[in-house]
C-alpha cells in the first residue's frame, strides 16, 4: 500500500504540466481528469499481472482500492462486479468438471477411444489429439495434459520394449537362415551338441557384428525420442485447442461473454453457449487436422505406410494394444455414480444448446423469456450442478444404505459431489480474476477513458478491417506467450471493443479473433501450463517448442480469421453495425 499510495502521490507531480486535452497519449492527461486516473490504475495492474509480482488474483482486486481512492467508483460499485452472470457460468462448469474428474469419466472416455484408433504412430497421436481436445471442451486443459500424458508415456514405453524384442529375434531368424553360416557349421566335425551350440553363437556374431546391431538401437532410440517429443506436444496443444470449442472450455472464452454483456448491455445474448460452439467449433476442428498435419510432418515425416501401418496387427502392436486394454479394465465396469455424472453432464449440455439457439425459439424463451432476458446459460449451469449434491453416489437397496469406510452403518448415502471436494479443486483464483477485468471494464466506462481511447483510434478506420483483425490477433498471440491468457484478454478486450465503436465495425470482428488468439500459448514451456507438463514429460528442449509453436499460432490466427470471414460472417451478421453497439451500461441505467 505504501508504494501505490507514493505512486498515486507522485502523479500530479510528473505529469501536471501536461494540459493539453487533445493529444495522442493518455500520460498526456492531467490528474484532475478521471481518464488519466482509470489509466494509471490499468496501466499499474497489466504491469503487476505481466510481472506476477503479486499473484494474479491480488492484482485483480486492486480496483477495489484504487477506484474509490482516485474518485472514479464507488466502493459498492466496484465491489459488485467482482459477480456477474457469467461467473455463475464458470463456477456451473467447473463443478460439472470436477464431478467428471472425481469420478474418473473422462479416464475411461480416453482410453475407450485409444482403443478404437490403434497403436500405429500416426493413428496413436491422432487418437491422443482428439481425446485431449474433446475433453479440454468440459474439463481444465491442465487436467486433460496432466491424465493424458503418463497414459502416452506408458503407451510407448511398452511400443519401444515390444520393438527392441522383435528387433532381437529378427537377428536371430537371420542368423539362422544364413546359408553361409549354415555351410560353415557343415564344414566343421562337432559331435558334442554343447560344442556346436557354442560355435553357432560366435558365427552369429560374426553374421550381424555388434556396430549394426548398435546403429539399429540407436536409430530406434532416435525415432522413439521424437515420437516422445511429438506425442507430448499434441496432447498439450490439442487441450489449448480444444479448450476454445465451447464457452466454459477456457477462461478468455468467458470474459468475451462477460465484457459484452457489461460494456454492450443490450446486445440481447449474442454470445451464448450455442452461437460460440456454432462458430468456434467448426474453427477448432481445423485448427487440429492442421496441427496434427505439422505435428506429422515434424516429427513423424510423411511415410504414411509405417506411420499409419497397412493390413493385419504385428506382435508389437498386440503388445502395446494389451497396455491400453490392460488400463481400462482396471476401471472395472461403469459404476451408478458415472453413469449418473454422464447423465446430469449430457442433459446440462443439452440444456444449453436448446436455450436460445437462434434459428428458433428455445426452451427459455417460450417458457421464461417472454419479457426479457430472465434465463442464462449461467442459471441452466447452476441448476444442474446443484444436482450434484443431491444425486446419491450409489443406487439405494431394499438392505438399506449400506456401510461407509470405517465399516459403520449408514442412515444416507453420499452425494456424487460434497463441498470438501469442491473446495480443494475449485480455483477460486480464476473468479476474482474474472471479476477484476469486469472491474476494469466498468472503471473505463464510468471515467471516460473508453470513450477517449475509442477517439484516439479513429484513424484506423482507414485500414481494411480484415488486416486489422490480423494485426491484432498477432499482438495478442505475442502477448500471451509471456502472460496469462486471463490476465491478457482482460486488458485487451475493452480497448477493443472502444476501438470498433469508434472505426464502427461490429465489435465481435475483432473481439472473437483477439479472443481466441489468447489461447495460442504454444510456444514457450511457461506460457500455459499444459506446456509446463508436457515439457517435464516429453524429453523436450525450448527450441522444439519454439519450432512447433511458432508455425501452430500463425495456424491459428490465420483459422480464426479465416472463420470469422466466413461463417462467423453471417452467423453474426457483421456486415451490419449492430443497433447496440453505442449502448453503454450507463445509458442502460439512466433510461429503463
Amino acid at each position: 500500500m505504501d508504494v501505490v499510495r507514493k505512486l498515486i502521490i507522485s502523479w500530479p507531480q510528473l505529469y501536471s504540466y501536461h494540459t493539453d486535452m487533445r493529444v495522442a497519449s493518455i500520460f498526456h492527461l492531467t490528474l484532475s481528469k478521471k481518464e488519466a486516473r482509470c489509466g494509471y490504475a490499468i496501466i499499474l495492474m497489466a504491469l503487476y499481472w505481466c510481472t506476477e509480482c503479486m499473484p494474479l488474483a491480488v492484482t485483480a482486486l486492486l480496483p477495489i482500492v484504487l477506484f474509490p481512492m482516485m474518485g472514479i467508483m464507488k466502493a459498492g460499485e466496484v465491489s459488485i462486479e467482482y459477480l456477474k452472470d457469467s461467473n455463475m457460468l464458470f463456477i456451473g462448469g467447473l463443478l460439472v468438471a470436477i464431478a467428471v474428474e472425481k469420478w474418473n469419466l473422462h479416464k475411461r472416455i480416453a482410453l475407450r477411444v485409444l482403443l478404437l484408433v490403434g497403436v500405429r504412430p500416426a493413428l496413436l497421436m491422432m487418437g491422443f489429439m482428439f481425446v485431449s481436445a474433446f475433453l479440454s471442451m468440459w474439463i481444465s486443459n491442465t487436467a486433460t495434459t496432466a491424465m493424458m500424458l503418463p497414459i502416452a508415456q506408458a503407451v510407448l514405453e511398452q511400443l519401444k520394449a515390444t520393438e527392441a524384442r522383435a528387433d532381437e529375434r529378427d537377428f536371430q531368424a537371420a542368423a539362422e537362415d544364413n546359408q553361409a553360416f549354415e555351410l560353415e557349421i557343415s564344414q566343421t566335425k562337432q559331435e558334442n551338441k554343447d560344442e556346436k551350440q557354442t560355435d553357432t553363437k560366435a558365427q552369429l556374431e560374426d553374421t550381424v557384428p555388434e556396430s549394426l546391431q548398435e546403429s539399429k538401437r540407436k536409430a530406434m532410440e532416435e525415432k522413439y525420442d521424437l515420437l516422445t517429443k511429438g506425442m507430448s506436444l499434441s496432447v498439450c496443444y490439442s487441450a489449448s485447442i480444444g479448450g476454445t470449442a465451447t464457452l466454459t472450455g477456457t477462461t478468455p472464452n468467458i470474459i468475451l461473454k462477460g465484457q459484452m454483456d457489461k460494456l454492450f448491455p443490450g446486445n440481447g445474448d449474442v454470445i451464448n453457449f450455442a452461437s460460440w460452439f456454432g462458430f468456434a467449433f467448426p474453427n477448432m476442428v481445423l485448427m487440429l487436422v492442421l496441427t496434427f498435419i505439422w505435428l506429422q510432418f515434424m516429427f513423424l515425416g510423411f511415410n504414411l505406410k509405417l506411420s499409419f501401418g497397412c493390413g493385419g496387427k504385428s506382435d508389437r502392436d498386440k503388445e502395446a494394444y494389451m497396455v491400453m486394454r490392460q488400463e481400462y479394465n482396471k476401471l472395472g465396469r461403469m459404476k451408478f455414480a458415472e453413469w449418473a455424472v454422464l447423465t446430469i453432464f449430457v442433459l446440462l449440455v443439452a440444456l444449453w444448446f436448446t436455450r436460445e439457439p437462434g434459428f428458433i425459439d428455445g426452451w427459455a424463451t417460450v417458457l421464461f423469456n417472454k419479457e426479457g432476458d430472465f434465463v442464462s446459460d449461467g442459471t441452466v449451469a447452476i441448476l444442474m450442478s446443484m444436482l450434484f449434491f443431491i444425486v446419491p453416489s450409489r443406487m439405494p437397496t431394499c438392505r438399506g444404505y449400506g456401510e461407509d469406510d470405517a465399516g459403520k452403518r449408514v442412515n444416507t448415502l453420499p452425494t456424487l459431489l460434497n463441498w470438501d471436494v469442491v473446495h480443494e479443486r475449485m480455483p477460486w483464483n480464476i473468479i476474482l480474476l474474472l471479476g477484476g477485468g469486469f472491474a476494469l471494464a466498468a472503471g473505463s466506462e464510468e471515467s471516460g477513458l473508453s470513450k477517449w481511447l475509442g477517439e484516439s483510434l479513429a484513424p484506423l478506420e482507414k485500414i481494411p478491417a480484415f488486416a486489422i483483425a490480423i494485426l491484432l490477433s498477432l499482438l495478442v498471440a505475442t502477448f500471451t506467450e509471456c502472460s496469462s491468457n486471463t490476465a491478457t484478454t482482460t486488458l485487451f478486450l475493452p480497448i477493443l471493443a472502444s476501438m470498433a465503436r469508434a472505426i464502427k465495425i461490429h465489435p465481435l470482428y475483432v473481439m472473437i479473433p483477439c479472443t481466441v488468439a489468447a489461447s495460442l500459448a504454444f510456444m514457450l514451456p511457461v506460457a500455459t501450463p499444459p506446456n509446463a507438463i508436457a515439457f517435464s514429460f516429453g524429453k523436450l528442449k525450448v527450441i522444439d517448442m519454439v519450432k512447433a509453436g511458432f508455425m501452430l499460432n500463425i495456424i491459428g490466427i490465420l483459422t480464426v480469421n479465416l472463420g470469422i470471414n466466413t461463417w462467423g460472417y453471417a452467423m453474426f451478421d457483421m456486415g451490419n453495425l449492430p443497433h447496440w453497439l453505442n449502448t453503454t451500461a450507463n445509458a442502460t441505467h439512466s433510461n429503463p
